[in-house]
């Protein structure tokens, strides 16, 4: 079963830009189609950003669209969240997970949740 650790969050104003990485153990990752969440405090976990196998495809939530960029390097084994023009209300804990199906929100994902990595932006 693919394993995930997404890593490259930090504390960052308002403005401000991070590039989140997420790196996927075993041979099938390029089978899946790969998302980042995120989920702020006291809040549900939301879709954030999906792309396909080839990364031809991508989808964005309109809360991150034109600031947000997803990508893949299937040769890696890793799926990125390039993420400009920061705002507070970006402040989360940022997850990725991975489906085997193209399904543009993603409502279901196929493995266990990670540790995610903590984004905060400061005003």
């Amino acid at each position: 079963q693919v394993q995930l650790v997404e890593s490259g969050g930090g504390l960052v104003q308002a403005g401000g830009s991070l590039r989140l990485s997420c790196a996927a153990s075993g041979r099938t990752f390029s089978m899946y189609v790969m998302g980042w969440f995120r989920q702020a405090p006291g809040k549900e976990r939301e879709f954030v950003a999906a792309i396909g196998w080839s990364g031809a495809n991508t989808y964005y939530a309109d809360s991150v669209k034109g600031r947000f960029t997803i990508s893949r390097d299937n040769a890696k084994n890793t799926v990125y969240l390039q993420m400009n023009s920061l705002k507070p209300e970006d402040t989360a804990v940022y997850y990725c997970n991975a489906k085997p199906n193209w399904e543009a929100t993603m409502s279901s994902v196929a493995l266990p949740w990670g540790q995610g990595t903590q984004v905060t932006v400061s005003s």
